[in-house]
């Protein structure tokens, strides 16, 4: 059996347990510019995404893209991913760390499986668009929409499909082969930074400004399908991954169906 090298990213931007293995590196995301209690560049003792070809300086809309986008261009390995520091992968049913997944786990897959993706996420009463728009600004869709009209017009018939299903792959979660990840973020980079430059962010609080990072997680659904409609990738090359999932779900749930029923966005993280 042939070793694949894999590459995790650990996208966080405080200290936090992290995985042992050493498939997995922790990054220091939203690194530009912060600073310590003394002044000095904030240093978790992790890699710093503000360290060669980066976006770092975008992270307050990007969120864990600018991990993303770091990992793209700056790691070289047979597979590359991305996980949380509060969100990880695993093949068992038991959440904690030490259920993470390892590469021990992971390499029989590697070779025959070309993008792990995260379980299903299903919204039973809404849609991908209808959550968004509910819990967010519908602008930002629409903005996105066009953009993707704009520049891959053949797209727009797989958005619209997606959208409008009821469960996607969120979190921007994957761990998949160098080359797609190259086709992914090339595809995914040029419609956010145009979709960026459209929305004006000048009266969002810190929480409105990440829908950057939340854009991107219906996105990863788009292109996915994209992908499967080209004959690109395969379904048995496609595998789920169960993810261990840090949520208040005491807040979550009342959040989301006053969003779904009252109108009232979300305010914060759960």
């Amino acid at each position: 059996m042939r070793d694949y090298t894999v590459k995790i990213i650990v996208a966080t931007h405080k200290k936090y347990q992290m995985p042992k293995d050493d498939m997995y590196l922790p990054l220091h995301v939203g690194a530009e510019g912060k600073l310590d209690e003394d002044g000095n560049d904030l240093d978790l003792g992790y890699t710093k995404d503000n360290s060669g070809d980066n976006i770092s300086n975008l992270n307050s809309s990007f969120c864990e893209l600018t991990g993303l986008y770091w990992a793209w261009k700056n790691i070289d390995a047979d597979y590359i991913g991305l996980v949380h520091y509060r969100r990880h992968f695993s093949l068992k049913k038991k959440a904690g760390f030490e259920n993470v997944l390892t590469y021990a786990e992971l390499r029989p897959y590697l070779g025959k499986i070309r993008v792990f993706v995260p379980t299903k996420r299903w919204y039973v009463i809404e849609t991908l668009k209808s959550h968004y728009d509910h819990t967010h600004y519908p602008e930002h869709l629409k903005i996105t929409r066009d953009v993707l009209a704009e520049k891959s017009i053949n797209d727009i018939n797989v958005y619209d499909k997606v959208v409008n299903r009821r469960w996607g792959y969120m979190f921007n979660m994957m761990i998949m082969e160098k080359n797609l990840l190259d086709e992914y973020c090339n595809w995914l980079f040029d419609i956010l930074i145009e979709v960026f430059k459209r929305v004006d962010i000048s009266n969002y609080q810190s929480f409105e400004r990440r829908y950057i990072g939340r854009i991107s997680e219906i996105l990863f659904n788009v292109w996915i399908e994209k992908m499967l409609r080209s004959y690109q990738i395969k379904k048995s090359q496609i595998m789920e991954l169960g993810c261990d999932v840090e949520e208040n779900l005491i807040k979550k749930i009342p959040s989301f169906l006053k969003a779904k029923f009252l109108g009232k966005k979300y305010e914060g993280s759960f």
